[in-house]
Formats: C-alpha cells, sequence, structure tokens
C-alpha cells in the first residue's frame, strides 16, 4: 500500500502543478484526500506490519496518520476558501496546491519510516515543499521568511546527516550496518557510547527545526508567521510531530543504553529554554500568528519535559501531540477569518470580534482555553500527568519553575485573546466588515471537541496505541 500511496500521491502532486483549471485541482485534492483516508485505514487494519523494508504500520505512526488525515480535511477547505477569497492567479494556486500535497505525503511517510536515514530524507522534503508554501505571497517578507527557513532547515537537516554518519560508527562493533530503528534497538548494547553520544546531539538539535525547540526553533515561527494560516495549521501540528517522531525513535534506542540518564538531561535543558523563550516572546509579541507559533514552542517543551521525567511522562508526551495537534490547527484555522475581518495581524488593530464574528469568537475562546490547558481541556489532562512525572522524578525546583512559567504565559496570552474578542476599537470602520458564515467555523469547533473527548474520556484502543507506541520505554 506504501508504494501505492506514495506514487499515487507524487502523481496527484504534479498533475496539480501542471493544471490550471480550479475544478480540476479540487477533484485532484479530493483524490489525495481519499488516497490519504485509505492509507490511513490500512495501516491501522494492518498494524504492526512492515511493507517495503523501510516502513512499518507501528502504533505511533498510526495515531499520528488518524491526526493527520482528520485535520487535512479542513486544511483543504480552508485553504480553498483562502484562496478564492485573495482571488489568487492559477500559478501560485497550483503551487500552493502541490506543495500540499507533498508536504502531507512526505510527513506521511515520515511518519511511517522504521528507517533513520529515510525518515531523514522525507523531513528534507517537507522542508522543500513547505518553502513553496512558505513564499506563497511573492512578497519580500515572504521571501525573507522563505529563505531563512530553508537556510535553518537546510543546517538541520545537515546535523541530522552528521549524526546518522556518527550513529553508523557507532555500530562498529555490532557486525551490522542496518540503521533501522529496531536493528539499531537490538543491537543498542553494543553501540559505541562517544559516537552514539555524538550522534545523539546532532540527530536532536537537527530535529529542533521541525519541532520547534530551543535552539533552531526561529525558522518555523516566521514560516507560520508568512505562510497562508491554512497552511500554517499544518506547520504547527502535524508537521511538528514529525520532528517529534524523529527525535522519539532515536530516544528509544538511547534509552537502551549507558547514556539514558545524559540523553534525559539534554532533552530537559532544551525543553525547559524553550518554555522560558516562548515565555519571554508571548509576553512581548504582537502578532497574532506570531503568538500561536511560540504557544507552539511553550507546549513542546513540555512535551519534551514529559519524555525527560520519564514514567507516565512518556504517555502524556504523545497524548500531548495529538491534542496540541487538535487545537492549534483550529486556531490558525480560524486566524482566516479574523484577518478577513480586520485585514491586520497585529494585536493593536483588532477587537470586539465577539460583535463581527460571534462564532469565531467562540472558538478563539474555547480555543484559548484549550491551549492553555484550563478545565475542561483535554490538554488539562496530558499536562497534569507532565506536572505528575516531574513529581515523581523529584524534579520540584524544575516544576515551581514552569508553573511560574506557564502563570505568565497564560496571563499574555489571555490578556491578547480578551482584547481580540471583546474590547471594541476606537477608529474601525464597520462598514467594510465582511459576513462570514458561521459554518467557516464548524471544523475548528470538531478538532476543539475531538481534543476534550480525547482527553476527558479516551476511547480504550486510544489509550492501547498510546501504551504501545511506548512499550519499549516502559521495560
Amino acid at each position: 500500500m506504501i508504494g501505492i500511496y506514495l506514487i499515487g500521491a507524487f502523481s496527484i502532486g504534479i498533475a496539480l502543478f501542471l493544471n490550471k483549471n480550479k475544478t480540476v485541482s479540487h477533484v485532484l485534492m479530493g483524490l489525495f484526500l481519499i488516497l490519504q483516508g485509505v492509507l490511513t485505514r490500512h495501516s491501522y487494519l494492518h498494524i504492526h506490519s512492515t511493507e517495503w523494508t523501510y516502513f512499518t504500520y507501528d502504533s505511533l505512526a498510526v495515531l499520528l496518520l488518524i491526526v493527520l488525515t482528520i485535520i487535512a480535511i479542513p486544511a483543504f477547505i480552508h485553504s480553498h476558501i483562502y484562496l478564492e477569497n485573495k482571488l489568487t492567479p492559477p500559478y501560485p494556486r497550483a503551487v500552493y496546491y502541490s506543495a500540499f500535497v507533498l508536504l502531507l505525503t512526505a510527513i506521511s511517510a515520515g511518519y511511517l519510516s522504521n528507517h533513520i536515514a529515510v525518515t531523514w530524507i522525507f523531513t528534507e522534503i517537507t522542508t522543500l515543499s513547505a518553502s513553496a508554501i512558505i513564499y506563497h505571497h511573492r512578497s519580500k517578507l515572504a521571501l525573507e521568511g522563505t529563505w531563512k527557513y530553508v537556510f535553518i532547515c537546510a543546517i538541520s537537516v545537515t546535523f541530522i546527516f552528521i549524526g546518522i554518519l556518527f550513529l553508523s560508527l557507532s555500530m562498529g562493533g555490532t557486525g551490522s550496518d542496518d540503521l533501522s530503528f529496531q536493528n539499531l534497538h537490538t543491537y543498542s548494547s553494543k553501540l559505541n557510547p562517544f559516537w552514539l553520544r555524538l550522534s545523539f546531539l546532532f540527530v536532536f538539535t537537527g530535529y529542533t527545526v521541525k519541532l520547534g525547540l530551543v535552539p533552531m526553533f526561529t525558522a518555523g515561527v516566521d514560516a507560520k508567521d508568512k505562510a497562508p494560516a491554512p497552511a500554517g495549521a499544518l506547520l504547527s501540528s502535524v508537521l511538528m510531530n514529525l520532528g517529534f517522531v524523529g527525535i522519539f525513535r532515536f530516544y528509544i534506542v538511547i534509552a537502551s543504553t549507558s547514556l539514558h540518564q545524559w540523553a534525559n538531561l539534554i532533552i530537559g535543558i532544551s525543553a525547559f529554554f524553550s518554555v522560558f523563550v516562548a515565555t519571554v516572546y508571548m509576553i512581548k509579541v504582537k502578532n497574532i500568528k506570531r503568538m500561536f507559533a511560540y504557544s507552539g514552542i511553550e507546549h513542546m517543551g513540555l512535551v519534551m519535559l514529559g519524555i525527560a521525567a520519564g514514567g507516565i511522562g512518556y504517555y502524556a508526551a504523545i497524548l500531548h501531540i495529538i491534542l496540541h495537534a487538535f487545537v492549534k490547527s483550529s486556531l490558525f484555522f480560524q486566524y482566516t477569518q479574523l484577518y478577513r475581518v480586520y485585514q491586520s495581524k497585529s494585536i493593536y488593530s483588532v477587537g470586539n470580534y465577539f460583535k463581527y464574528n460571534t462564532s469565531g469568537a467562540l472558538v478563539i475562546l474555547f480555543g484559548f482555553i484549550s491551549v492553555t490547558a484550563m478545565p475542561p481541556s483535554g490538554l488539562f489532562v496530558s499536562e497534569f500527568l507532565i506536572f505528575q512525572s516531574l513529581f515523581e522524578a523529584h524534579q520540584i525546583l524544575l516544576l515551581v519553575a514552569l508553573l511560574l512559567l506557564l502563570t505568565m504565559i497564560i496571563w499574555a496570552f489571555g490578556k491578547n485573546i480578551l482584547k481580540i474578542v471583546f474590547l471594541p476599537l476606537s477608529e474601525f470602520d464597520e462598514s467594510n466588515v465582511p459576513k462570514i458564515s458561521p459554518w467557516e467555523s464548524s471544523s475548528q469547533f470538531i478538532l476543539l471537541t475531538f481534543s476534550v473527548y480525547l482527553g476527558l474520556n479516551p476511547p480504550a484502543e486510544f489509550v492501547q496505541l498510546i501504551k504501545e507506541s511506548i512499550l519499549l520505554l516502559s521495560n
């Protein structure tokens, strides 16, 4: 199936690039979404099986594929609305849809990859496809953001490649040269610690650009700001999850070696500084899209703190990236409506949104409650479990500092959200406010409801898939 999916998806992507007819583009996008759904269903029905040697339908991949497929549907719908409202010419529309398909295809294949080099290849493809989307507006700022993203990602994937070379050197005493994650775990006790340590440093640093962690977080913030909001939803959810996969699968190998605690220290330092950086910028930021982007850095920091703490933190980390994907994508989808009302992404130029788009304002409020992990948000559950893992790991000072930083983030976020929704603008021409159908907000309500349901009342199969994803860490 993976072969059919890759050939079919790349063919659709090429056809979208060459096609200039709007109706044909929509048909092709529909075919891709069907193909994506078929792959996801096949993955679930054939869980734990391997295809083409380098792709395995394991529990983590299945979970993240389901999340991607769910988010991809509203991403296409809102992309269509966005492109129609902007009266996008045929060529930029063709590039956008083609890059859209290529991005989701590379992410899906990256989830399923069971080989560190194959994951690296598809990660690089996401850079190329994402850069085409970031440059969609063809403006000077878009060009600047695109080059910055390409440059930093190029450095990052080079780091990953160097890490893979060091990893191959660590295999010297095993008698094997297979860099599949399963084989690495099998021979983990025989890996050379010196080369393995260097490998983890480079691989971890490289993937922070996709995950959104210190030190490579800056490229992602600019990308989400410059890209169209529907694409920003993908960059802030399913693409960040690919960064997590790249780190997590290698971490499982490290966790079965003598370097486990050292790796936890490296991850913990990066994660805490990520939350700290997010706090500093959240207090100062006045760009709404950047505010959402920095919120993602905070959440990925929390996720990796859960990994570093271990125990229930492993489960909480997987749960958190899934719930965060639903919540953050809904906020970016809603941003397209917000911009249509105010024609600005500055916090100083928006206000009284409840009056102009009631359903959209409710999404903003519900999204704020969810993303700040206040009850009844599903993220409240995953964050609480992360705090529990830190407490059980006796990281009390870290936990106190973390709670202080999160309190400051809630205050900064809440102040801006309440201004957007309730505070009136002194100079605002209401005559030009477009009428937005409440149906445009329905997808966001569905995604936010998913996040609440999966957090507060997760199905048994969902819980089992998460437990299987961390099984090798629990032994």
